[in-house]
Formats: structure tokens, sequence, C-alpha cells
């Protein structure tokens, strides 16, 4: 079936195995310009393959993916193991790949609520400042297309919630598609267009709601993750700070003002 012409990336019938092992079967997956889709699934799904398939990092024994002409991609790793004793600028991590302007790197960090942390130590952000600072360093690529694995690895509840806000706010100002992993099914969830839930198959898809009463679903997370998910689709009239700071709504994903410097922890 030939894509639609707002189709940024699209992966059909895509299987890889290592010796016995089967890592995805027949898995398939679209994102289209200006749309937030989520893969959920346990521990061992197939999500992190399933994202180097997509990226060009892996090549799958079957199926077929393609691209939109020049597309660009903005990726933030699961992990990104830093030497407590290098030292490591913000400013210089964002240009170890990529060279832009020092005005460029601003920007980006502004847009992400870190501006003002140009010059500090890699090692003395934050787990929120970090996932910030490293979206800005993937937004340096005017990405039409954003990756996130797990994006909020290592952030606590109130800074995971900026963290989603502020993502849904870049995607409505560029009007760019993202691509999305993580284990944080309720709050993910209820951000997203659509969700494919995965168990190194496709298990189920579509919007959030529907997602979260399927019975494959429930199989796999249990009748509380349906419960959870339905608590959390509902409006808020504000939003989080970088620390957790309650801000007016328009304001969450911009922190016009430097939060204070507090360490968030996971879960």
């Amino acid at each position: 079936m030939e894509p639609r012409a707002d189709t940024l990336i699209a992966g059909e019938g895509l299987s890889l195995a290592y010796g016995t092992q089967t890592l995805l079967h027949n898995v398939s997956v679209s994102v289209r310009a200006g749309e937030i889709v989520t893969v959920i699934g346990p521990n061992g799904a197939g999500k992190s393959t399933l994202i180097k398939i997509l990226l060009g990092l892996v090549k799958p024994d079957s199926g077929h993916l393609s691209r939109r002409d020049g597309l660009r991609i903005g990726y933030v790793p699961q992990r990104l193991p830093i030497d407590p004793v290098l030292p490591l600028t913000v400013a210089k991590l964002m240009t170890l790949t990529i060279r832009r302007s020092r005005g460029a790197i601003a920007g980006a960090l502004a847009e992400t609520g870190v501006g003002h942390l140009i010059d500090a130590a890699v090692q003395t952000l934050s787990g929120g400042e970090l996932q910030r600072v490293l979206l800005a360093r993937a937004l340096l690529a005017d990405p039409d297309l954003l990756v996130l694995d797990e994006p909020v690895q290592g952030v606590d509840f109130a800074g995971e919630t900026a963290l989603y806000q502020l993502i849904g706010a870049l995607r409505d100002r560029r009007g760019c598609g993202v691509l999305m992993v993580s284990h944080d099914l309720h709050m993910v969830m209820a951000a997203a267009d659509r969700v494919l839930c995965l168990n190194r198959h496709v298990c189920c898809s579509g919007t959030a709601e529907v997602v979260g009463q399927h019975p494959e679903y429930i199989r796999l997370f249990g009748a509380r993750a349906a419960q959870a998910l339905a608590i959390y689709t509902h409006h808020h009239d504000h939003g989080h700070g970088i620390s957790g700071n309650v801000v007016p709504l328009s304001g969450a994903g911009d922190d016009p003002e430097p939060p204070s410097r507090t360490r968030e922890t996971g879960p």
C-alpha cells in the first residue's frame, strides 16, 4: 500500500531474528507530519530494535522501509553515559556531532527551557535538565521527525509531565512528527495521537483510549494500567517547570524564569 503524502517514515512487515530468537515479527509502523506516535511494550518487546531499524542502524531480515525524500531526523537516545571527570560543557555537548553557531545553540536551548545552562558542566545537570539539553541538541538538525527513545529516563514524576508538555508544544510549533518509545504508559499514551503496543509483534494499535481497553494491552500490563490511563487523559489548566514548579499552561514548556537547580531522580 502506498504511504500517504504526509508520511515521513514507514515500515511495513518488519521482521528480525538473531539465531533462534525472534526480535520483531511482521511489524508495521508509520509517522506522519505533525503526529505523535508512541511505541509501548514490556522489557524485551523490541521497541529499541524497531527504532534502530527505522533509523537505518540495523537492517531487518524482511519488510520494507520508506522515508520521505530529504527527511531530517533529530534523535534523543535512551542513555548517554558521560564520564564524571570529563570536562564537558553543555555548549560543547551540543556540537560534538554537528557544527552550529553559539547563537543557534542558545536558541535551541532556550526553546527547551534551559537556555541559562549553556555554559554549565554537563555532570552537574539534573535528569530533567539533561533530557532537555539532549532534546535541544536534536533540534539543531531542524528535524522533520523527532525520534525519542525513553525521553524521560532519570526524571521524576513532575519533570515527566513537563517534558511531555514540552514535546507536544514543539510538535505544535514546528509541525514535526514525533516517534516516542516509553515504558511510561499512562502519561505518554494520554499525550499521543496514535499508540502502538509492541511485544515483538503488534499486539494492538490506535488511539490511547482504544489501546487502553484492548484485551492484549490489559493482558500485558493489567487492568490497573487501563484505569490509570482513564485517569490521566483529562486536561490540565496548568503545567510544571523543569523542577516541578506549577506554571501557567501556556508557559509549561518555556520556563521563562530559570528554575531552581534541584536534582531529579527516577521513581
